[in-house]
């Protein structure tokens, strides 16, 4: 298959957490010009953090985009300039307290690749324990929950996981395991 042809771009609003952007992209079926957006964003990191005692780490909160608390895997923004290894060790203290000294890469996808431009990047860390208080950001709220793993992979198998970036970190972190 041919690919699209960007015959330009041009910025769109700042949406804070987003930047915007229009790409005219060449349709190689049709050699139609259209405009896209392209959310503009980072990258983003998150972690399958499981205890000494074979529990999953898990964070509720509440999600505005659907209106209600999903149960998901830590994580978040990797920061400018930071490596996305250090933004999952970051996020899993900052949001559960939580810490590891085995970290394991299970492996990177885009965001949503129908318009942005990011990757999540998913992390093992093994024999996690509590060393620090909760560092939230301004608009978190979390409340941190432990669950056995079997309960874990059936609540995965179920579908009963609505975060997407935890569907696929469990898909790869449970793909040897059960």
């Amino acid at each position: 298959m041919s690919s699209w042809k960007v015959q330009h771009s041009e910025p769109g609003p700042d949406l804070s957490l987003f930047k915007t952007r229009f790409d005219h992209l060449t349709n190689p079926r049709n050699g139609i010009t259209q405009r896209m957006i392209i959310l503009d964003s980072p990258d983003a990191a998150n972690v399958v953090a499981v205890t000494p005692n074979q529990e999953l780490v898990l964070v509720r909160q509440y999600r505005v985009g659907i209106g209600f608390e999903t149960l998901e895997l830590p994580g978040g923004i990797v920061d400018e300039g930071e490596e996305h290894h250090f933004a999952a060790q970051r996020e899993l203290r900052e949001e559960t307290g939580y810490a590891s000294s085995n970290w394991n890469f299970l492996g990177s996808i885009p965001s949503n690749p129908v318009f942005m431009d990011s990757y999540i990047h998913h992390w093992l860390a093994t024999d996690c324990v509590p060393t620090h208080a909760l560092d939230l950001d301004s608009g978190e709220a979390v409340d941190i929950e432990l669950m056995p793993l079997e309960e874990a992979f059936q609540c995965w198998k179920s579908g009963f996981f609505q975060h997407p970036h935890t569907v696929n970190a469990l898909l790869l972190y449970f793909r040897d395991r059960f």
